[in-house]
Order: structure tokens, then C-alpha cells, then sequence
């Protein structure tokens, strides 16, 4: 008892009560970090669980965007249109200042910017570079693979300013056609969502271009196949005015003659002598028009053979220029010969040969105006012979040149009931010369017109071993 009346009771200093104090406080170090790794780790699945819903509604986002895209791109059968949209529909999503595409030859020996999209202006639109300029860029994207880097572009401002270009090639099963540019004004790279959109989109435009080429193609093929529509209608049509025409004349020959046979008061022996010409002229006309279209056909088929004589040309073809002579007084026209004398013999099929040489100057006295002058030469060029039949005052527009030699064709602005013919002249005079190892030219200039026909090397023979 103290002083003051009361009890005063002191524990012990025990060291299992200093013991018991310690582990508690252990214990509560152990659930703090055990809290806090808790915490952790519910902070680091939480970030794990947002950062999946902003891929998913990325991926979300990324699936609506290509297919917003690829509606307005598959949208038109129009090349140009496709370029235009891709590029302007990319750049507003990306908010990036210039998208272009750029498309490659045929060879893969240049690429030309086929479309650029611009918020400030179109540098480049139309421009085309050689590919071996620039073999570190080309040999990469040529092998399909995309190209990201920076450059610095002093164009853009007037100080120099780095710039990130991103190139994704435009490409399918069929091979590559261009790549996709985008770029940015400043060192910063693309993302990859951005790169994966760029390639999907690119994927896109290798699709509509596809189509839009097939498209055009095949409109090209329509076109085709309306103007053989009409040649074949207009050949028919004049076939059967060629062929008609003849019948005609000839029918009423013999009916004439069969009147006049029955008359026994009739006695104009030159009344019969004319209808009996008549006969001969029709049939010969209805005869070459039939040999032709039967020559064409077996040209076509390959299946007529050479039979080849050596000539001495300047005799022959003399003999069959000559022939025109009177056909050209009577109309007026002026015949001139230029044959080389030493001109070398020619190893030919003479029969299809003189068929040329007839249809050429038949030709060229059938379209050549009073007073104007033909042509006929022969030299020798480079150990070849060139033979050519000239006619003044007449040019065949540059547009009808290249088709003179198909198969039905006229000249539309030629009449053909007042010059007559079926469009087969021409197309039989190109495939006799092919027939016969020689090229055939036009050359319609200055108002002259000539076809040229050359003899290979192999034709030519010396007049000394000939």
C-alpha cells in the first residue's frame, strides 16, 4: 500500500510480452504490403481491362473506318474517281495534310502520281519519276513491303522542315500497281493503327482499281464489238449490192439475148456483141469477188503455199503497169515508171505478186483526181527492193490510216456506190505481202498517198548468179 491509501500493483519486465509486441507489429507490416500489392495489382488489371476495351473499340472503330472507306472507294467503276476518293477519305480520317497515289508503268520503268490530296496545294499531281533514280525507295516498295521514314523537305517552308513519309504498296494476286503515300509535316511515325489502316485501304484500291480497269476494258471491248457489228452489217450490205449488181446485169443480158435469139427479124450482130461483153465483164467482176473472198479465207487458215519464180522485175512489172495506161488517159491522169536499171531479180510468188501490183493500181486509179499523177517505182534499198505505187491529190486522214488494211473497212467519207468495192482490196494486198515474206506501208502526207511494199534480203538475187 503507498502512501496514498491505494494498492499499487507493477508488472514484471517480461520478454514474451516484448515478443508478443513484435509480432504483432510483423503481422501488420505482411497486411500492409499485402493490401498494397492487392491494390496493385487490381490497379494493373484495371489498366489491362481499359487498355482491351480501347483496343476492342479501336478494332471497332478501325473495322467501321475501312468499311466507310471502302463503300466510297467500291462506290464508282471510275480509275480516276477511286484514286480521289481513297486519297481525300484517308487523309480526313488520319487528319493528315497530304495522301497521293502513285502508279506504276506497265514495265515498272516509272511511277507517275496518279492523284494527290492536299489541304495547301497539289505539288506533285501528274509527275513522273524513273524508278532507277531512286533504288532505295523502289526496291523495297517493289517487293511489296511498306516503307516508313523521315526526310527533311525544304519546299514546305522556308526553313527546313523533317517530315515522316509512309508508303504502303497497292498490290494483289495479279502483281503490283503503285503505292499509297501519306505524310506528315513533322518527325513524328505513324502508329500502328495508322499503318494498318494505310495497308487496308491500299488492299482496297488494288481491288477498285482492278475493277475499274476490267470495267474499262470491257467497255473498250463493247466499243470493239459495236464497230465490228457495223463493219459486218455494212460489208453484207455491200456484198450484196457486189454481188447483186452483177447478177443483175447478167440477167438481163440473157434475157435480152433470149428476146432477141427468138426474133427471127433481128439482125445486130453488134447489139449481141456488146450484151456478150457485158457477160464477160459481169462474170469476171462476180469471179475476182468470190477469188477473193476465198484468197482471204485460205491466207487466214494458212493454208496456201508459195510457188516461188525469180523475176527480172523491171520487164514484169513494167508489162502490168502498161496495162493501166489507157484506164489512166481516159481519166485524165498522168502515169509515170520509175524502175532502177539495175535492179536485182526477185524470188517471188509471181501469181499473188501482180494481184498486189493490180489492187494498189487499181486503187490509186479509182481515187485519183483529173490531171493529178501516179507513180509507180522500184529501187533497190539496202539489199532490199522496195516497190511503190504514188497518186497526187488525194490524203487519207491520219485517224482512217491505221485501219486502210482491215478486213470490210472503207474510208467512211468515200462513197461506196460511186467508187464501188467491199473493203477487201487493201485487207488482201497486207495479208498477200505477209504471205509473201514483205511489209506493206502507207504513207499519206502533203496530199499524196503511197503504199510501199519491201522485199526481204532473202528475195533479192544478184543478176549476175540470178
Amino acid at each position: 500500500m503507498n502512501s496514498s491509501g491505494y494498492l499499487s500493483t507493477s508488472l514484471p519486465n517480461s520478454p514474451m510480452n516484448h515478443d508478443s509486441i513484435q509480432l504483432t507489429t510483423a503481422e501488420d507490416t505482411i497486411q500492409g504490403e499485402f493490401y498494397t500489392s492487392l491494390e496493385d495489382e487490381n490497379s494493373r488489371l484495371e489498366y489491362l481491362v481499359e487498355r482491351r476495351t480501347a483496343e476492342l473499340k479501336q478494332a471497332f472503330n478501325f473495322e467501321a473506318l475501312v468499311r466507310k472507306i471502302t463503300e466510297k472507294i467500291r462506290d464508282t467503276l471510275d480509275e480516276s474517281q477511286v484514286l480521289e476518293t481513297a486519297s481525300k477519305e484517308l487523309a480526313e480520317v488520319l487528319e493528315i495534310e497530304v495522301c497521293k497515289i502513285e502508279l506504276y508503268d506497265k514495265e515498272y520503268n516509272k511511277s507517275t502520281i496518279a492523284y494527290e490530296y492536299s489541304v495547301n496545294q497539289n505539288y506533285c499531281q501528274g509527275i513522273s519519276r524513273p524508278i532507277v533514280d531512286f533504288p532505295e525507295i523502289y526496291q523495297s516498295l517493289l517487293r511489296k513491303n511498306l516503307l516508313q521514314y523521315v526526310n527533311i523537305v525544304p519546299e514546305w517552308h522556308p526553313e527546313l522542315v523533317k517530315v515522316t513519309r509512309l508508303a504502303c504498296p497497292i498490290f494483289d494476286d495479279k502483281g503490283i500497281l503503285g503505292n499509297l503515300w501519306l505524310l506528315k509535316p513533322k518527325e513524328e511515325l505513324f502508329s500502328q493503327f495508322e499503318i494498318r489502316l494505310a495497308q487496308q485501304i491500299a488492299n482496297e484500291c488494288a481491288i477498285a482499281i482492278r475493277q475499274a480497269r476490267l470495267y474499262q476494258s470491257y467497255q473498250g471491248l463493247l466499243k470493239e464489238f459495236d464497230k465490228l457489228e457495223y463493219l459486218k452489217n455494212d460489208f453484207l450490205k455491200t456484198l450484196s449490192h457486189e454481188l447483186r449488181t452483177p447478177i443483175t446485169s447478167i440477167r438481163l443480158a440473157v434475157e435480152t439475148l433470149e428476146t432477141l435469139i427468138k426474133d427471127d427479124d433481128f439482125s445486130d450482130k453488134g447489139l449481141i456483141s456488146q450484151l456478150l461483153q457485158i457477160l464477160q465483164e459481169e462474170c469476171k467482176r462476180e469471179g475476182d469477188l468470190i477469188n477473193d473472198l476465198l484468197t482471204l479465207t485460205y491466207l487466214e487458215a494458212g493454208s496456201k503455199s508459195l510457188t516461188l519464180a525469180v523475176i527480172d522485175l523491171k520487164t514484169w512489172l513494167s508489162g502490168i503497169v502498161e496495162s493501166f495506161r489507157e484506164i489512166t488517159f481516159r481519166q485524165n491522169q498522168q502515169l509515170k515508171m520509175e524502175i532502177d536499171d539495175s535492179l536485182p531479180f526477185l524470188e517471188t510468188d509471181t501469181t499473188e505478186l501482180e494481184r498486189i501490183v493490180r489492187e494498189l493500181m487499181t486503187n490509186a486509179c479509182k481515187y485519183t483526181p483529173k490531171f493529178e499523177t501516179i507513180i509507180v517505182r522500184a529501187i533497190a534499198v539496202e539489199g532490199k527492193i522496195l516497190i511503190s505505187v504514188t497518186n497526187s491529190g488525194i490524203e487519207i486522214p491520219v485517224e482512217e490510216q491505221k485501219r486502210v488494211f482491215d478486213t470490210f473497212y472503207r474510208i467512211p467519207k468515200n462513197d461506196p456506190w460511186k467508187y464501188g468495192g467491199t473493203g477487201l482490196g487493201l485487207a488482201l494486198v497486207k495479208k498477200l505481202a505477209e504471205y509473201l515474206g514483205a511489209e506493206v506501208f502507207l504513207d499519206s502526207v502533203a496530199n499524196n498517198t503511197k503504199f510501199s511494199l519491201m522485199f526481204p534480203v532473202g528475195a533479192v538475187k544478184d543478176r549476175k548468179t540470178g
